[in-house]
């Protein structure tokens, strides 16, 4: 982790913060059992703030095909009765993608990375997508529509798209090559189902070292009790804050350098560039 981050861990660990029950043991001997099984939690850790340059927004699905009332999901219900039929996700899904927009706003001031995945296969017929996704029995081709990002949160023309096929982006594309490139360690997910993608995404990022945050007003899913069951239930993986917060917390930090044409951000290789003396040159030596 980058300076802040690791003094932040660092501070946490120090003696004076952390409590342990002692226990009299002998004194182990060779050829004893390994070392006891041990039980100490320590999820004070997850609280790091955001670090500009080692942070990105990760947004969900938050797409055409099930967030767009003539989408695929939902274009076989007449427009005026859904909401009805589904009065909790077209009252909590707009909000929601208005924190996620507000969000956006945030990070891009900031030069935080931003990405974005949505459902959608490889190919058009669909014979790419996951078991479960086939067994559900929708399938978003390849470049349709549906498969674009919502145009209140919109990509812009240099940020990154991921079509996947499975629950967990972790599971079906190479997010986690792709953060590790761009020198991501925490990661902030948004989007839908709070309970479904969102909820695998958060257990996959933790899995495989990252650090996470997940704006809880900034997801959604069919009802009050999907959405509160989960975020209490995955509470243990991640960090929770409002979209209120996390944009209070990044407002005094410095933005993060661009990237430059190298591939590194602005001033990562000013040490390497610094000008070298040339090697003195060898006299020749006579040929026997």
């Amino acid at each position: 982790f980058g300076p802040s981050a690791a003094q932040h861990i660092a501070t946490q660990l120090s003696p004076q913060r952390t409590t342990c029950i002692r226990k009299t043991h002998p004194a182990p001997r060779l050829g004893d059992m390994a070392a006891e099984s041990c039980f100490k939690p320590r999820t004070h850790l997850r609280e790091v703030p955001l670090e500009p340059a080692e942070a990105a927004l990760v947004v969900i699905d938050v797409q055409n095909f099930c967030c767009h009332p003539e989408g695929a999901e939902w274009r076989h219900i007449p427009r005026a009765e859904l909401p009805a039929k589904e009065a909790y996700f077209w009252e909590e899904m707009p909000k929601a993608v208005s924190n996620i927009a507000a969000l956006l706003k945030g990070f891009r001031e900031k030069r935080i990375e931003v990405l974005y995945t949505t459902i959608e296969s490889l190919t058009r017929d669909g014979r790419d997508r996951s078991l479960d996704y086939k067994i559900s029995g929708f399938n978003v081709p390849r470049g349709s529509w549906d498969g674009k990002v919502l145009d209140e949160v919109a990509p812009l023309e240099d940020e990154i798209v991921l079509p996947k096929t499975s629950c967990s982006v972790f599971v079906s594309t190479n997010l986690p090559y792709i953060l590790r490139n761009l020198g991501v360690r925490q990661v902030v997910l948004v989007g839908g189902l709070t309970d479904q993608c969102v909820e695998s995404a958060i257990r996959d990022a933790c899995d495989m070292g990252f650090l996470v945050t997940q704006v809880t007003d900034a997801c959604y899913t069919i009802s009050q009790d999907r959405h509160d069951f989960s975020i209490r239930g995955i509470k243990g993986f991640c960090r929770q804050r409002t979209a209120a917060q996390l944009l209070h917390e990044l407002e005094p930090l410095a933005s993060a350098p661009r990237w430059e044409a190298s591939g590194f951000r602005e001033g990562a290789l000013e040490a390497d560039e610094e000008e070298v003396e040339p090697c003195a040159k060898r006299p020749k030596t006579a040929q026997p």
